[in-house]
Order: C-alpha cells, then structure tokens, then sequence
C-alpha cells in the first residue's frame, strides 16, 4: 500500500472516530446501553437525543447522568425504571454523559 493511500485511510478512520456522532456510541454498545437506548429513536427507554434536550442548559447535567448511569434512576421519563450499569466505572459514565449531552 502506498503512503499516501495510509494516510488517507488513517485520516478518514480518525475523523469517524472522534466525530461527536461516533466519539463513544462504541462505548455506549461495549457497555450494552445500546440495548434500552438509540441516538435517534426511543427504545425501552428514551433516545439520547431526548435526553440531551431534556438536560440542555442545566449546570450539573453530567453528574446527573453519571449517577443515573452507575445507580440507575426511575419516574424520570415515565413509569420504566433505568437499572443500575454495574459494569461501567465512573470515568466511563462520565464519558458517556458527555457524549450523551453533545447529541442535541
């Protein structure tokens, strides 16, 4: 392969990977989220996207969502509770709170 085909390659892979859309839906599908939760559409439970609008603007978003995420919560978007993720640790929750808020 020649470089300038690599580099292309390597361009485009980084680009993918570190757009908001992309940044940690992978994060998101290794922790099994993706299992309750889509970017666009409700599932069992709400789309990111909603949940984004519903926390926009409030200063202590991110911590709200890396509680929800490790503890779970409930009567928040309805009667179905959220679980607890037991499997992500908080450094993982908060990365994927911030993704979360960025998909406005």
């Amino acid at each position: 392969m020649k470089p300038a085909h690599f580099a292309l390659i390597a361009a485009a892979a980084a680009i993918a990977f570190t757009s908001p859309a992309f940044a940690d839906e992978a994060l998101a599908k290794a922790k099994k989220c993706t299992i309750c939760h889509a970017v666009e559409k409700v599932k069992v439970g709400p789309s990111y996207q909603a949940v984004a609008k519903k926390y926009a603007g409030q200063k202590d978003a991110e911590a709200k969502l890396v509680v929800s995420i490790m503890k779970g919560s409930k009567d928040v978007y309805g009667t179905t509770p959220m679980p607890a993720n037991t499997g992500v640790s908080e450094a993982d929750a908060k990365t994927l709170a911030t993704w979360i808020l960025s998909l406005k």
